[in-house]
């Protein structure tokens, strides 16, 4: 599947093992190959076994957006048959597929369920183009500003460095009312993606500022996690990181880097995505069958869980999140 020129960082084995051994998501594919054939095309998705949300199938849990890895519309409707053939056999509450093209014909079944945006840059002009296209205010002065701050820059996937991006992501995370996700996800997609997977800390006299977690694979590098100081963010860390990020991106020939989705409403989260002068799509998720009453209900108790969660102290509330996440994918 790994070889599909639509397929992502989000398709690899790596990231499939990592929600298995987390979250136990049984990760199952759909081909039109038969078991003696080369693999071609797929839709992939995890078997989500919640007792708060119900049965289902997605794809993928936790991924921004996943693309069904076909040719031809006539290769995802023959595949999306299948699966809704499988939904109703196996009495699965629901599909949910995460395509980023909003140009895919899917099955008549499938009805829109969330909307987001998704921010990508291009790679290919040259870095002092790049630099210059992004927004002199928010972007290039932060940077120079956060080299006149003289911050420090640390890159790995040491044990020490996660511990200094999920204290950041803590802090964040809090100031949105979410929990963070357990400890052990991290470690597993450390272990499970290996060198594709770089987590990158800016520090102000050994105080952590901000950090940010990004997966590479092919011609693309996804920034995934990011967490900030908001005492600190006057300093620039966060975009001192990002173009930290695109100069190590375009080093190894990458030529996009994908900011991920944003929520429609989050205006803060948008306009920062916009000053690196990428480009905004929009990415939908889509279910089948569609929105339901329990569907309807099934969110407003996860939307209550996370704010009772959020506010809890710092080691309940982390502990809080391990039993909130499997939950949710």
């Amino acid at each position: 599947m790994g070889r599909h020129p639509k397929a992502s960082v989000f398709h690899t084995s790596g990231w499939l093992r990592a929600l298995q051994r987390t979250y136990h998501y049984e990760p199952i594919a759909f081909t039109t190959a038969r078991p003696t054939d080369e693999v071609k095309n797929a839709l992939v998705f995890s078997a989500v076994r919640s007792w708060l949300t119900g049965r289902r199938l997605v794809s993928l849990p936790f991924s921004d957006h996943c693309e069904p890895l076909v040719d031809s519309p006539a290769e995802l409707r023959t595949l999306c048959f299948s699966v809704l053939q499988h939904r109703a056999q196996g009495r699965w509450k629901y599909v949910e597929m995460r395509p980023a093209s909003s140009a895919l014909s899917l099955d008549e079944s499938f009805r829109k369920a969330q909307t987001f945006y998704l921010h990508r840059l291009d790679l290919r002009p040259d870095l002092d183009a790049l630099l210059h296209s992004f927004h002199k205010d928010s972007i290039q002065r932060k940077i120079r500003r956060a080299e006149r701050e003289r911050l420090t820059y640390e890159e790995g996937r040491s044990e020490s460095l996660l511990r200094k991006l999920c204290h950041l992501l803590d802090l964040t995370r809090r100031r949105h009312q979410v929990p963070l996700q357990p400890l052990k996800w991290f470690r597993n997609l450390i272990e499970c993606l290996g060198e594709s997977l770089c987590i990158r800390i800016a520090s102000k006299d050994g105080q952590p500022a901000a950090g940010i977690l990004t997966l590479a694979y092919g011609n693309s590098v996804v920034y995934k996690y990011g967490g900030s100081d908001t005492r600190l963010n006057p300093l620039g860390g966060m975009p001192f990181l990002f173009w930290k990020t695109i100069q190590a991106a375009k080093q190894m020939g990458a030529r996009e880097l994908d900011l991920g989705r944003s929520d429609c409403a989050n205006t803060g989260l948008i306009v920062f995505k916009e000053h690196w002068a990428s480009t905004r799509s929009t990415l939908t998720y889509w279910r089948s069958p569609g929105e339901t009453q329990s569907t309807s209900d099934d969110s407003w108790k996860m939307g209550f869980a996370k704010r009772v969660f959020a506010r809890l102290p710092g080691g309940m509330r982390r502990a809080a999140g391990s039993l909130l996440y499997p939950h949710v994918g």
